[in-house]
Order: C-alpha cells, then sequence, then structure tokens
C-alpha cells in the first residue's frame, strides 16, 4: 500500500486518540511508515467489540448488584481481563481466581488477597470492597 492510500476513516480508535502503525511505500518506492485511523470494516468490528464489552460489563455489574458475583467479576470485565490473566497478575492460581468471583468466597477474603486483586485493577482496596454493583 502506498502511503498516501492508508485508510482515515472515522473509528473508535480516533475519539481514543490512538492510530495502528502501517508498513506503506513512499513515492519512491521505499518501505516507511504511517499512521492510520482505522477504515469502515474495521471501525464496524471495533464498535461491535465494544458494544459486547459494554454489554458484559453491565450484566457483571448487574450480577454483583443481585449478590451473584463478587466485585472481582466486574473489574476484570472492566479491564478486559479473564480468570487466567488476572491469575497472572496476581500469581493467584486460576481455580481460586473463580472461587473467589463468587460472593460469598469474596466476603472471606483476607486483606493481603484483595490488595492482590486491587492491585491487578489498578484501584484501592476499599474502592474494590466497596463496588456493590449500583
Amino acid at each position: 500500500m502506498k502511503k498516501e492510500e492508508v485508510p482515515q476513516e472515522k473509528s473508535v480508535l480516533e475519539s481514543a486518540n490512538m492510530t495502528d502503525l502501517y508498513y506503506v511505500t513512499d513515492d519512491e518506492g521505499n518501505f516507511t511508515t504511517a499512521q492510520s485511523t482505522g477504515w469502515d470494516a474495521k471501525a464496524k468490528a471495533l464498535d461491535e467489540s465494544m458494544e459486547l464489552i459494554r454489554e458484559r460489563m453491565e450484566a457483571a455489574r448487574k450480577a454483583v448488584a443481585e449478590g451473584t458475583a463478587s466485585p472481582i467479576v466486574y473489574f476484570m470485565e472492566l479491564n478486559k481481563m479473564d480468570f487466567g490473566i488476572l491469575a497472572s497478575y496476581t500469581g493467584i492460581w486460576t481455580f481460586f481466581v473463580k472461587q473467589h468471583a463468587r460472593a460469598a468466597k469474596f466476603k472471606k477474603l483476607k486483606n493481603k488477597t484483595l490488595q492482590k486483586y486491587a492491585d491487578a485493577f489498578g484501584i484501592s482496596k476499599e474502592e474494590l470492597i466497596n463496588f456493590d454493583g449500583k
């Protein structure tokens, strides 16, 4: 692709002040790089994935509010994590992270464990403990 052909259509990337980096050819045929805010097909795919993430976050928020899940579930969705990723960030086995995602188990966690989760999510321990989904 030539540098002047790099698509610059509106997308989620543009609204987040982000761009993709592409290797392109310049007027002399040399390889160089160019920034792109995306193209229509990519914008649609990003929009759909962001909508799915919002839906999953809302479902997690409701589960926390209803007491069927712990705040860990909501903050995992917010940070686009799964159990394996969270386990690697906290140093807690995946089996236990899944257990801690249950409201009853979460209430029994020690401060040290809660702090590990808070650190992984980039929030304070109090924000984690006091999140009630409302």
